[in-house]
């Protein structure tokens, strides 16, 4: 379903949930963790309490802007899955995924996972509080599909939501040190990471009737 369907499908107050949450990602992409209530309400050209009239609280447009930015890219990341490919280029597509999404948009990336520094007007915003569940959302739909599709024996279950947030965690943390330090080249690093996960994923095989990994 495209855009422009979606929109005409929206209600006043959806579209005007919309056009706020548009006018925050400006905001942004402009300022990262920086991004304060003030100026989102300033690039929607309205007053910052009809801002918190709608999402409540920074907390509140922080979730809202997560989701939006979670969703698109857990919808790369299936894609990638599901890519017509053998299963190692899949898992380098799907590192590759995730690793391009944070370099393309950093500041919305530093947003999401680091708190603001000192000088912001918004200090008491608890970011590590907020952007938890949002590597642990990662992690179960990873640990969903890794079930539905490798046979792992008795105690699949448990084993697909150990690899799916131990993959999301390791996605994560090297990802940061790598936004932060560009010490390779993002294919350098994807190989790397796969190599690391290679070994038992190479030997799992596919869930008979599943979908295949």
């Amino acid at each position: 379903m495209d855009t422009t369907q979606r929109t005409d499908q929206q209600t006043p107050a959806e579209r005007r949930r919309r056009e706020l949450l548009e006018a925050a990602d400006r905001v942004v992409l402009r300022d990262g963790p920086r991004a304060s209530m003030n100026a989102i309400a300033a690039e929607a050209g309205i007053t910052k309490p009809i801002l918190y009239r709608h999402f409540g609280d920074k907390g509140g447009l922080y979730a809202a802007l997560a989701k939006r930015h979670t969703d698109a890219l857990l919808d790369s990341l299936r894609a990638a899955l599901d890519a017509p490919a053998d299963r190692r280029e899949r898992v380098e597509a799907t590192l590759d995924t995730y690793l391009s999404a944070i370099e393309a948009r950093p500041q919305v990336y530093r947003f999401l996972m680091h708190p603001a520094d000192e000088t912001q007007s918004d200090q008491s915003f608890d970011v590590g509080k907020h952007s938890a569940p949002l590597l642990r959302r990662m992690g179960e739909e990873l640990a969903q599909v890794i079930g539905e599709r490798l046979d792992l024996g008795p105690g699949g279950q448990q084993l697909a939501r150990v690899w799916g947030h131990g993959i999301v965690g390791m996605m994560h943390a090297a990802g940061d040190w790598w936004l932060g330090e560009r010490p390779c080249s993002r294919a350098e690093l994807v190989r790397s990471l796969a190599d690391l996960l290679w070994g038992r994923l190479a030997a799992a095989g596919d869930k008979v009737g599943g979908p295949g990994f």
